[in-house]
């Protein structure tokens, strides 16, 4: 991956909004050293808006990320959406503390998107990864034939429907003398 791909001269640049246009793959996350992706195609659109003072920059990622399955192991590819809105001023030094603000040098003629894009689309991929057939039943592994051979067996309680292991606890708070 060329890193100068995501870097946009904006010096030149009338006030308008400019829109680009970035394909995202494996290759992208392997420049991160992110191993959750096993493969990816996004289209990332960026809405350049250039003003005299600031500038505003609108991401919208749309595609899918291939990844593992926490449950299975098995592979699947995960939809991805997501945007995210930054304004770019400009100060005295580098500062980019706040979440939705970038603050450049005023000698500044070019700005890096790429980590914003990264950190987009990182944000986008669920925590916890399950393949869609483990949701609908229809994904058939060993792993998951396993899991239910291993599941906890039904609890079995007794006349008035209660578990015993719980009644002794209970009767130490019922059985307290005053």
């Amino acid at each position: 991956m060329e890193k100068k791909m995501f870097v946009i001269p904006f010096k030149g640049l009338k006030e308008a909004i400019h829109k680009f246009e970035f394909q995202i793959n494996k290759e992208f996350f392997e420049f991160y050293k992110y191993d959750d992706v096993c493969d990816a195609d996004i289209l990332v659109q960026l809405d350049f808006n250039k003003k005299s003072t600031l500038i505003e920059l609108s991401f919208n990622a749309k595609g899918v990320v291939e990844v593992v399955c926490d449950l299975t192991n098995e592979l699947f590819e995960q939809p991805i959406k997501a945007k995210l809105d930054l304004v770019v001023t400009f100060g005295e030094e580098f500062n980019d503390d706040d979440i939705d603000i970038l603050i450049l040098p005023h000698e500044a003629y070019e700005v890096d998107v790429s980590q914003y894009i990264y950190e987009m689309i990182i944000l986008a991929i669920p925590s916890k990864k399950v393949h869609p057939g483990v949701k609908d039943g229809t994904l058939k592994s060993e792993i998951l034939d396993k899991l239910e051979e291993l599941k906890p067996k039904e609890i079995i309680n007794n006349k008035e429907g209660s578990d015993p292991r719980w009644d002794k606890l209970k009767g130490l708070i019922t059985d307290k003398k005053v």
